[in-house]
């Protein structure tokens, strides 16, 4: 086959290039030129190679269309790259350039190709690729500098650690997280690495962006050139922080139990105790070296064994077991009362290895709620014979207060003309309240025994407030206006424990309003409800005694305190409006009057 120029042109580069691959290959493949390069990176000699088909080292049908690589190398000097395989089956990188080669009227015949072998290249990136994705991904930091100190690396894990970022630390000098007290161990370190010493897990302090102190374990080796020369230093930096952390943090536990007024034990899965603290050994008397490595059964008393089971098996299935009171024994025999609280303990892994027991010891307070017990029931004991008494002192005054108040009106009649009927007058007032007030006592005490009785009719509301209305105003000289909204006041109720609702709250109007003669009564339909609001412009009642005035026998402070009263009236008001289902409460502002409220439902 004769060569054109351009072939001509093509040997004159290969032979420049004689440590490269040499190799020419006719269109259909079958190679013609195979250079002693090519002999030693395939395995096959010239004798070998001439004659057969390119394939043999490079993938099948790699070249099927030669006129395309000749193409694309005619508009740029193109470099391929592709992995081919030797005579023994191994595989080589190969990195090429192709070239035409012509016949003597400029058709093209075949390809020549110089070729460089590249497999050691190759091997060496993806080292360094991993190398790369290691220190990326590492969770140290790992930084590299040269012999003056120069950072010339920093991966991300040393942004995490200490706040500078990539861009931020290359080209700084190191000592910028390197706390001045330090300054010393890095001479040593450089010292050090110069003479080729690697430097392992040494314990010592950084410093962060934001002046932060980070505790951590630094290893440092020497950076050496192809020539072995040393040029600087890679240093990998573990943050101890948390660990110094933990530490602190199990220091702290350790010294919470210690001091801890409870007892706190541990054990494992098989009830062998495995720690017990000071306060352990003062609730039951054994020692540390007496309890730990015995089974826990040995403070449990024998009808209460069922219990450990049933703990250890809740443990088991990782659940805690809060405020358990039982009783355990001391070295001594006694009983103590105590309240349990126990938690799984998990080792590093998640799995659960014991069980730890925090005991508190509760006698006292047993103790203290036995006799709490027993004052409660004496309280209550002497609560019914107090109101034993009352009822029975509420019906024996009634018969005599009855005769005297008889005997008082008839002798007002016999001296109607007497100047001395006065005295009669106010004495027969002062019975009649002192029976009103046996009166309220005999239903206080009927209230708390739960025997008063109620006597439940259909009456209308509106009519029954009128007339209270109307006899109230001829005992006093204050001015009752009465507003009524709405129709239909009919109710399904006691009407007599009604009005005595209604006669007691118009009544304290009057009576603490002693200088306002104007007392408003209105009385509205609302949904299912009726209800009373009674108005006055008297002296008020302080917020803190708003929520109390209902109770029993309480009586208002500051100046309210002046005014006679029993602080019976409204609790009666309040239980009577409660047996209705209804609602009662109250509204003040010191020196600006107050308003009281009551529902009670329709009869429909």
């Amino acid at each position: 086959m004769k060569i054109e120029k351009a072939e001509h042109s093509a040997k004159t580069q290969i032979i420049s290039s004689n440590c490269d691959v040499m190799i020419s290959f006719r269109l259909d493949g079958v190679i013609f030129h195979w250079n002693a390069v090519a002999e030693n990176i395939f395995g096959y000699p010239a004798i070998e190679a001439i004659g057969r088909n390119i394939s043999i080292v490079f993938p099948i049908n790699y070249f099927k269309d030669p006129q395309a690589f000749i193409s694309a190398t005619a508009e740029k000097s193109t470099e391929y790259e592709t992995v081919c395989k030797t005579k023994e089956g191994d595989r080589i990188n190969l990195l090429f350039h192709v070239f035409p080669v012509n016949s003597e009227t400029e058709t093209l015949q075949g390809i020549s190709l110089i070729a460089k072998d590249i497999t050691d290249t190759k091997i060496a990136e993806e080292k360094q690729a991993i190398l790369s994705s290691i220190v990326s991904s590492s969770d140290d930091a790992i930084i590299s500098k040269n012999l003056k100190g120069i950072i010339t690396s920093w991966n991300k894990a040393a942004t995490d650690i200490f706040g500078y970022s990539e861009e931020e630390a290359i080209g700084q000098n190191i000592s910028i997280i390197i706390p001045s007290e330090s300054k010393v161990e890095e001479e040593l370190i450089i010292e050090s690495i110069r003479k080729g010493e690697k430097i392992d897990h040494f314990e010592t302090f950084r410093v962060a962006k934001d002046g932060t102190e980070k505790l951590v374990s630094l290893t440092v080796s020497p950076v050496k050139n192809r020539k072995g020369e040393i040029i600087g230093a890679s240093k990998i930096l573990r943050d101890l922080t948390e660990k110094d952390n933990d530490d602190e943090r199990q220091a702290t536990l350790a010294a919470i139990v210690t001091s801890s007024d409870d007892a706190i034990i541990s054990k494992t899965l098989d009830g062998i105790i495995t720690s017990w603290n000071h306060s352990a050994t003062l609730m039951f008397g054994y020692t540390p070296e007496e309890a730990i490595g015995k089974h826990i059964s040995f403070i449990i008393p024998k009808d209460r064994m069922h219990e450990e089971t049933n703990i250890i098996q809740n443990i088991r299935q990782g659940n805690k077991i809060e405020h358990f009171e039982t009783i355990r024994l001391a070295k001594n025999g006694s009983e103590r009362q105590i309240s349990l609280t126990i938690s799984p303990i998990r080792n590093s892994r998640g799995k659960i290895i014991g069980a730890s027991k925090i005991a508190r010891d509760i006698s006292l307070r047993i103790e203290a709620e036995n006799k709490q017990k027993f004052y409660t029931q004496r309280l209550m004991d002497l609560n019914i014979y107090k109101d034993e008494f009352m009822v029975m002192a509420s019906h024996e005054l009634k018969t005599p207060l009855t005769v005297i108040l008889a005997s008082l009106q008839i002798l007002k009649q016999m001296m109607e003309d007497d100047s001395r009927v006065d005295f009669i007058s106010k004495t027969i007032n002062q019975v009649n309240k002192l029976n009103e007030l046996i009166y309220k006592l005999f239903d206080v005490s009927k209230i708390h025994a739960g025997k008063l009785k109620f006597e439940l009719s259909h009456f209308d509301m509106k009519n029954l407030v009128e007339a209270i209305i109307d006899q109230t105003s001829k005992s006093t000289t204050h001015s009752l206006i009465f507003k009524c909204y709405g129709d239909n006041f009919a109710v399904y109720a006691d009407e007599e424990r009604i009005v005595q609702v209604v006669v007691n709250i118009i009544g304290n109007a009057i009576k603490y309003s002693p200088k306002q003669g104007e007392v408003l009564i209105e009385l509205r339909k609302e949904s299912k409800n009726i209800t009373v609001n009674v108005y006055d412009k008297g002296i008020g009642i302080p917020q803190s005694d708003l929520e109390n005035i209902f109770q029993r026998f309480y009586r208002v402070s500051g100046s309210a305190s002046s005014f006679a009263g029993s602080g019976i009236g409204l609790y009666l008001s309040a239980e009577i409006v409660k047996y209705h289902k209804g609602k009662i409460w109250a509204e003040s502002t010191i020196g600006e009057g107050s308003v009281f409220h009551f529902t009670i439902p329709t009869a429909d």
